[in-house]
């Protein structure tokens, strides 16, 4: 069969298997590895042997690796340091030292003890950022600290390809350090260099290019720069992924994150699938009928070690119980890299191939449980919190029975029971308003409980808790606390079970008060801006401005959205989260004498998409200039809008 015969048959293998578990809503990248066995050499019937294909594979993880990179900059992974640098390497120390004694006992030499710790250790990012992408759940808490371990997993896989050819070769520690110190040097070179780079180069490359709008020419410049850095850092000696990780990271500090993200998605997903088709085609079932039994063993070792261990971690390092098991269950499967270091002491004499097809079909095995693992991550993490010994105190907490809400009529349910929740329910019980709350913090419910405060513990995401509470008698449901993915789930077992219930959803900021009132809030109350309110509201009443007035203001500023208290300077855009960068906010631009707006009106200049919400001139501040206002030199013109229009009109007043 020629190669395009080969690829036409591919594609249709592929289409067959990916529908087909769609319906069945299993993760696609089981459906890819299936397609792999099916097409491979070790299976009867046709066998897919495309080496251009097989390359292009390769670049799958690259570019996924680009896609998180731009989710990951510096300032956030500054934010993160003293959990990712700590926690991620821990968890690859720990699990290595875990597993290779574990091995070592069971009979393997110390060197081939090593080499399975190290295989053991790393997490399939891949399969993890995919299915928490299709579960919608990559901005939770437990998400993106798993993801950034499991990113941070990548860049300490760099020793161990140092380490495992001087295994092979029986170098003395001398040797070993040295090679060890090499590598380390050229990473930290490769970081400077992309780091460099993408600080001078990038955001005024992106900025011509953006200004020809053309998407073929934006296009074109994101796939140069994701391999240009991949090829520097292949070049040094080190992994394509580990450069585009590089790159991405730059580019997510940019205005073009977002745009850059939809523009290599569709290469991502395809080169993505080809590299798991790649990955099914190496299992080989007759030997895996034969080494099944281990096999099985060596996966359960794999994902309960790392699973244990991080979560372990992640307890001890203030993190809630619940987080840090599902955290742990993110990382418990297998990765890519580990497929790396296996080939890599396969070829340098370390491991035998019988323990090779062994430890070969562990890490299978486990990514083929993996994404079902991540999946449900929220129930196994359920039972495990409320397993013997995992939280004492989870055990004696007050559980919601059916009889606890049956004489309720006309009842306010509360979700979440923390300082806020309390408050709520502190100033109900004033005006003998019924309620229920519920929280899964067991100390603090078993100590409210004692009180006499009809408080239980249990998860609202989950639809029978929530029914258990009589939403069909219910008058209101308040979400108290901040998890807004949770607070998400509430809301879509809300709208199925009882549409028009009234629900107020509590938020930190702005960000996301339209994504909780399009999934059924009536009110949403963002945190931040309502104490700036209290606190100017407060103000003026010590001013001496009549209670009428300040009460209308804040009804105005209510209805209005908060337009006074949303128009603020964010101040320095390093210190910014991605989910920040599209955030409103204030920018004064000072018109230079030389600017060619000098002489026009506001209104002629074309300012799409941004407020003037000030002019001042001489020092004296005009609020809201009118469209016939004309610019004079030195006007300094604050302008309130995205960051994407800020810049545009910005451009425009400098000329």
């Amino acid at each position: 069969m020629d190669q395009l015969g080969q690829v036409l048959l591919l594609l249709g293998v592929a289409v067959a298997v990916v529908v087909a578990f769609q319906r069945l809503r299993i993760p696609s990248s089981l459906a890819y590895l299936l397609t792999g066995v099916i097409l491979g050499p070790h299976t009867w019937g046709p066998v897919f042997d495309v080496p251009a294909a097989k390359a292009l594979a390769e670049f799958g993880v690259v570019f996924l690796l680009f896609t998180i990179g731009l989710n990951y900059s510096l300032p956030q992974l500054h934010a993160l340091r003293h959990q990712v640098l700590a926690l991620g390497t821990g968890q690859v120390v720990f699990t290595t030292v875990v597993v290779g004694a574990i091995a070592w006992l069971a009979g393997a030499a110390p060197a081939e003890a090593f080499v399975i710790g190290a295989v053991f250790a790393q997490s399939s990012t891949t399969i993890i950022g995919r299915q928490l992408a299709e579960q919608g759940e990559e901005n939770t808490r437990h998400g993106r600290l798993g993801l950034a371990m499991s990113v941070f997993q990548d860049v300490t896989a760099v020793p161990f390809v140092v380490v495992i050819p001087v295994l092979g070769a029986a170098a003395g520690a001398e040797a070993l350090a040295g090679a060890l110190g090499w590598a380390i040097a050229k990473a930290a070179a490769a970081f400077a260099l992309v780091f460099v780079a993408g600080r001078w180069a990038l955001r005024p490359l992106f900025h011509a290019v953006a200004e020809r709008r053309s998407p073929e020419l934006f296009t074109l410049t994101v796939l140069l720069v994701a391999l240009l850095a991949a090829w520097t850092t292949n070049s040094l000696g080190l992994s394509l992924a580990f450069g585009a990780f590089l790159a991405g990271m730059m580019l997510g500090e940019t205005e073009f994150r977002h745009q850059v993200e939809s523009t290599i998605r569709p290469f991502r997903d395809v080169l993505l699938g080809l590299f798991f088709i790649g990955i099914g085609t190496l299992v080989d079932p007759p030997a895996m009928l034969r080494v099944w039994p281990w096999a099985l063993l060596g996966a359960a070792i794999l994902m309960a070690s790392k699973t244990v261990l991080v979560a372990l971690m992640v307890g001890r390092s203030g993190v809630d119980m619940p987080t840090a098991w599902r955290t742990g269950l993110m990382l418990a499967v297998g990765g890519e890299f580990g497929f790396a270091l296996l080939a890599l002491a396969l070829g340098a004499g370390v491991l035998d191939a019988g323990i090779g097809q062994i430890v070969l079909s562990s890490v299978l095995f486990s990514m083929v449980a993996g994404p079902l693992v991540i999946r449900f991550n929220d129930a196994i993490a359920g039972v495990l919190v409320r397993a013997p010994g995992a939280i004492d105190e989870a055990r004696d907490a007050p559980r919601l029975s059916p009889e606890a809400a049956a004489h309720l009529q006309g009842h306010v349910i509360i979700c979440g029971y923390g300082r806020i929740g309390q408050s709520v329910g502190h100033f109900l019980d004033e005006e003998k308003i019924p309620f229920i709350a519920l929280d899964l913090d067991p100390v603090r419910v078993r100590e409210a409980h004692t009180a006499g405060e009809p408080v239980y513990y249990g998860d609202a995401t989950q639809r029978d808790i929530l029914e258990a509470l009589g939403l069909d008698r219910a008058r209101l449901v308040v979400i108290s606390h901040d998890d807004v993915p949770a607070a998400l789930k509430v809301l879509q077992h809300l709208r199925s079970v009882r549409p028009g219930l009234p629900v107020m959803a509590r938020t930190r900021d702005e960000r996301y008060i339209d994504e909780l009132q399009a999934a059924g809030a009536l009110e949403v109350v963002p945190e931040t801006l309502e104490a700036g309110l209290m606190i100017a509201s407060e103000a003026l009443l010590l001013l001496d401005v009549p209670l009428s007035r300040v009460m209308r203001r804040i009804q105005e500023q209510r209805a209005g959205r908060y337009r006074l208290m949303r128009e603020f300077f964010r101040g320095d855009e390093w210190t910014l989260r991605p989910e920040e960068k599209d955030a409103y906010r204030l920018r004064s631009v000072v018109v230079p004498p030389e600017s060619p707006v000098v002489g026009r009106s506001l209104g002629e200049l074309g300012l799409d998409g941004v407020t003037v919400t000030a002019l001042v001139r001489a020092g004296g501040r005009r609020p809201t200039p009118s469209a016939q206002t004309r610019l004079q030199a030195d006007d300094v013109v604050v302008l309130y809008g995205q960051l994407d229009d800020l810049q545009r009109a910005g451009r425009t007043l400098l000329g």
